[in-house]
């Protein structure tokens, strides 16, 4: 054991040498909290690195190029090739703070609510720019966003802070939570617990596989302090819940306190699911690997159950802004890798997602009666997540010759709904339909805004309610017994149609003129950001809201893609 430890030591110091002259976060020390930390400290091999930690700041955190270089090049047992850096590094995670849509959010926000602009700053960073926040959270400092910005290509000279500000949720964040708390209001919203040095130069590090000392010493030196410790909460459902629950605090002008908005449910949808007893965020959005594989390129021991860091989700529009502009972002990952990225979310989501069924059809006198159920296979709502999301019903229905006969939820070429109220008129949305006798009539699943008067909003801090809710709920989920921050609102509550099972609509559609027997396609379309969503960001004067609204126009034709479909002949 010795003698691998030492080998393994040798490898790293001289591969990694150049990065331990970095500056280095401190933390101060603290009482041991695992016996995998106090057993590597009671043997050990040789004399490890010792690193000036400045004291009083209790948090620390590496960015991912520490970690990048062991983790990448491995090879399964079944000879795939297996990279956790390469694919944490295209993912959203990754570029959570270089995601335009952010970056133009943030800044509405600010210009919307300038009084609260610190507070703005420092709430949308807890996610998007973690790192930094959390170790100014816990230096009892504020995070000053838009200094940042914007950012710069990286290099041997680029100021480590900015560094951690572009990593997003960066390796050493996520593997540094604790389990306390986890699952609770007190660490909703990002407030996690970090870990904390358990002495000068020691720090926990959480995998779900038991290190052997080797690869502890390994780890340890090449990061300058992490040390990686086995516990099951990073498998944790709870864990992604952290980061993925966000409730706001409504800010009116009147300065009246409401009661806190929630913006993002995705955990509290999934507890009040079947999938909350088979399947974990993780085992979703995170693919397991094929076979045994190592999880360090360096030695590595084969190991069961290897998941691959590519967070699988619902954004291939922003992976592609990504890769579309990679310069201007400052994007690390290669136009190849962001490629496959956007490629991959969206085959996930058109295989895993959802599934549509035309039940029945039945022709009367000049019209035809279609019954379309859209059902949700994911663990959550569909879409779920962040509000700019949406789904809606495309039917088209021909007759012999071609010739459409009747079509409700066409996709225009600038990303907007042909008769969706909400893409018209900003102050108005498409209700929730049971049957739809009009082409200018659209079943979309959405979450709408309302602000403390009940005017639609896409302000996030001006949302004090939801005017509608009817995204497609998972198996499961009770929508009578489902709590106020989940519940489903406006006349899908009331809709026998609209269950856990699914959503079903019925078209009645007239048949005068047309020839012949027809075809009926029905399909579920879906767009991470909606055309109102983006366009209402056209009227802020500053440079970030105004490049994103330049990027969604450039990537309107393909914002949308169907997520299932069926077709028959009558």
């Amino acid at each position: 054991m010795r003698i691998v430890a030492s080998a393994l030591v040798s490898v790293s110091m001289a591969f990694f040498g150049p990065l331990l002259m970095q500056d280095q976060v401190p933390a101060p020390a603290t009482p041991s909290i695992s016996s995998q930390v106090a057993a590597h400290q009671e043997t050990p091999t040789q004399e490890r690195p010792r690193v000036a930690y400045k004291k009083g700041v209790p948090t620390a955190f590496r960015t991912s190029d520490r970690c990048i270089a062991c983790h990448v090049g491995m090879t399964t047992s079944a000879g795939e090739k297996y990279s956790i850096g390469f694919d944490w590094r295209a993912s959203l995670m990754a570029n959570s703070s270089r995601d335009p849509y952010w970056q133009g959010s943030i800044r509405r926000e600010t210009i919307d609510h300038p009084e609260a602009k610190q507070h703005i700053e420092n709430e949308c960073s807890f996610c998007h720019m973690v790192g930094v926040r959390l170790q100014d959270r816990d230096a009892k400092r504020d995070t000053d966003v838009f200094a940042r910005f914007p950012f710069q290509s990286i290099n041997d000279k680029t100021k480590p802070l900015q560094r951690l500000a572009q990593d997003g949720v960066t390796c050493s964040v996520c593997h540094q939570i604790e389990s306390k708390g986890l699952g609770t209001d007190a660490t909703f919203n990002g407030n996690v617990v970090v870990s904390e040095a358990v002495r000068e130069d020691e720090r926990p590090e959480y995998g779900p596989y038991d290190p052997d000392h080797g690869h502890q010493t390994l780890m340890h030196s090449s990061t300058a302090g992490y040390l990686p410790v086995h516990s099951d909460h990073i498998r944790d459902s709870a864990l992604c819940g952290s980061c993925h629950t966000l409730y706001t605090n409504p800010i009116v002008a009147s300065g009246e306190k409401l009661p806190r908005f929630p913006e993002q449910m995705p955990y509290q949808e999934w507890q009040h699911s079947d999938f909350e007893k088979k399947q974990t965020c993780q085992q979703c959005h995170m693919p397991e690997v094929k076979g045994q594989t190592p999880v360090t390129a360096l030695y590595g021991p084969l190991r069961e159950g290897a998941r691959r860091h590519v967070f699988v989700g619902a954004n291939f529009v922003i992976a592609g802004m990504l890769s579309d502009h990679r310069e201007d972002l400052a994007v690390e990952a290669l136009p190849e890798e962001l490629t496959a990225a956007k490629e991959r979310t969206k085959e996930f989501l058109q295989t895993q997602s959802a599934k549509v069924t035309i039940q029945s059809v039945d022709s009367k006198s000049g019209t035809i009666a279609i019954e379309v159920l859209a059902q949700n296979l994911s663990g959550h709502k569909l879409p779920t997540a962040f509000p700019s999301r949406r789904a809606w019903l495309h039917l088209l229905v021909k007759d012999e010759s071609g010739r459409v006969i009747f079509e409700s939820g066409k996709l225009r070429d600038d990303g907007s709904i042909v008769g969706n109220a909400n893409d018209e008129d900003a102050t108005t949305f498409e209700p929730h339909y049971r049957e739809i006798t009009r082409p200018d009539q659209v079943e979309i699943y959405e979450p709408i805004l309302a602000d403390a008067q009940g005017k639609v909003t896409t302000g996030i801090l001006s949302a004090a309610r939801y005017a509608k809710d009817n995204r497609l709920l998972p198996a499961g989920f009770d929508k009578a017994t489902a709590s106020e921050d989940i519940k489903v609102v406006g006349e899908a509550l009331g809709d026998p149609g609209f269950t856990e099972r699914g959503s079903r609509v019925r078209y009645v559609v007239p048949t005068g003129g047309g020839t012949g027997r027809l075809t009926i396609l029905a399909e579920l379309w879906y767009q991470p950001i909606g055309y109102r969503w983006a366009h209402n960001l056209a009227s802020y004067q500053a440079s970030e809201p105004q490049r994103m609204v330049k990027y969604f126009e450039a990537a309107a034709q393909t914002s949308a893609i169907v997520l299932a479909k069926a077709e028959v002949t009558r």
